[in-house]
């Protein structure tokens, strides 16, 4: 079992910058590749940014390449996303998750996920 808990969401204006954070507990957090996902009122949850188990490999979204990096602190059992030049349509709750799958943007396919955390970006 793996416990996530996001952290870091808020209000910011269009063209600002947020980082998100997710603590892990569990089984050794090492053991998963993890991703982060968001879901705007109404949409389906879709795929954001992934990370490798030892964090060497990293993938994104086309909507947001360029803007959001992911990275992890295995020591500190700590994924994170830097978003920046933030958006209105980038307002959503965001989720981070565990995954057995290096690489997978499929949702499915992640087996544990945190509460969310809401962002929100105003015009």
């Amino acid at each position: 079992q793996v416990q996530l808990v996001e952290s870091g969401g808020g209000l910011v204006q269009a063209g600002g910058s947020l980082r998100l954070s997710c603590a892990a507990s569990g089984r050794t957090f090492s053991s998963y590749a993890m991703g982060w996902f968001r879901q705007a009122p109404g949409k389906e949850r879709k795929f954001v940014a992934g990370i490798s188990r030892n964090g060497g490999s990293t993938y994104y979204a086309d909507s947001v390449k360029g803007r959001f990096t992911v990275s992890s602190d295995n020591a500190k059992n700590t994924v994170y996303l830097e978003m920046n030049s933030l958006k209105p349509e980038d307002t959503a709750v965001y989720y981070c998750a565990a995954s057995s799958v290096v690489g997978s943007t499929r949702s499915y396919e992640y087996h544990y996920w945190g509460q969310g955390t809401q962002v929100t970006v105003s015009s």
